[in-house]
C-alpha cells in the first residue's frame, strides 16, 4: 500500500460517534483521534456538534452529525428543525434516517417531499445531505431501487445502507443486523445517478473490506473501527 492509497482510505471513512453510552469524554477523544488519521469525517451525536466543530477547526475532516435517527419516524418539520440547529452548531454533513414506515407503506409522495425539504434545509445550512435507507428492514430490492431513484431526483450528496442500529427480531428471537451487504451496495450503485454516491455502514470492521468497497466505487465507509482500519493501513505501506 503505497501512502496515496492509504490516505484515500482515510478520506473514505466517517468515524462515527453515535453509541448512546459514549461519554462527552470518549466523544472528544474520537474526535482527536478523527484528527489524527485526518478522515472524512466525525460522524457525532447531535447535542455534541459544537464541540466536534471547536475541536475540528481549521482541519479539513468535517463534522456529519445525524437527523431523525435511528428510526425516522419525526415528521419533516422537525428533521428540517434539527437540520438547521445543526448546521448552526457547526455541521457541515448531514445523515438523515428515511421515514421506514413510510417506505414500507409506499407512501412515495411523502418520502419525496422529506427528502426535498430535509434537502432544502441542508443547503441553507451549508450542509451536505446523507440519506438512509436502513436497509435490514426493507424486504425487497424495490424499495431501495425507488428510494436511489427519489434520491437522485432530489440531488442528495449520498444514499447511505444502515445506522448500525437497525435491529431486527429473528425467528429465534434474537435481534441482529447485517448492515452494508455487497449486494445492496451494488444494487445502489446501480440506481444512483451521476452525482450521487454511495455511503456503506453498518458491519465495516476490517481494512480489507474497506479495501474491497472501495474497489466496489463507494465512497465513504461510516464505521467506529477507524483505528484499526487504519493502523493495519500503516502496517502494510511499501
Amino acid at each position: 500500500m503505497t501512502l496515496n492509497e492509504l490516505e484515500a482510505v482515510a478520506k473514505m471513512i466517517d468515524h462515527a460517534l453515535l453509541h448512546p453510552a459514549l461519554t462527552d469524554a470518549e466523544l472528544k477523544a474520537g474526535c482527536e483521534l478523527a484528527l489524527k488519521y485526518n478522515v472524512a469525517s466525525v460522524c457525532i451525536k447531535p447535542y455534541a456538534v459544537a464541540m466536534a466543530a471547536e475541536i475540528l477547526a481549521g482541519s479539513d475532516v468535517q463534522v456529519c452529525t445525524v437527523v431523525g435517527f435511528p428510526h425516522g419516524s419525526q415528521p419533516p418539520h422537525l428533521k428540517i428543525a434539527e437540520v438547521l440547529q445543526a448546521c448552526q452548531d457547526g455541521a457541515t454533513e448531514i445523515d438523515m434516517v428515511i421515514n421506514i414506515g413510510k417506505v414500507l407503506s409506499e407512501d412515495w409522495e411523502y418520502i419525496a417531499y422529506e427528502v426535498q425539504v430535509v434537502k432544502a434545509a441542508c443547503q441553507r445550512g451549508g450542509a451536505i445531505l446523507k440519506v438512509i435507507f436502513e436497509n435490514d428492514y426493507l424486504p425487497a430490492d424495490s424499495y431501495k431501487v425507488r428510494l436511489c431513484q427519489i434520491c437522485t431526483k432530489a440531488g442528495v450528496a449520498f444514499v447511505k445502507t444502515s445506522t448500525g442500529f437497525g435491529f431486527v427480531k429473528g425467528a429465534d428471537g434474537c435481534y441482529d443486523y447485517k448492515g452494508a451487504t455487497e449486494h445492496d451496495l451494488w444494487l445502489m450503485l446501480a440506481n444512483i445517478g451521476a452525482n450521487v454516491e454511495v455511503k456503506a455502514s453498518g458491519g465495516i470492521r476490517t481494512l480489507d473490506e474497506a479495501l474491497r468497497i472501495q474497489q466496489m466505487g463507494v465512497k465513504r465507509i461510516g464505521t467506529s473501527s477507524t483505528a484499526s482500519i487504519m493502523e493495519e493501513a500503516y502496517r502494510r505501506i511499501s
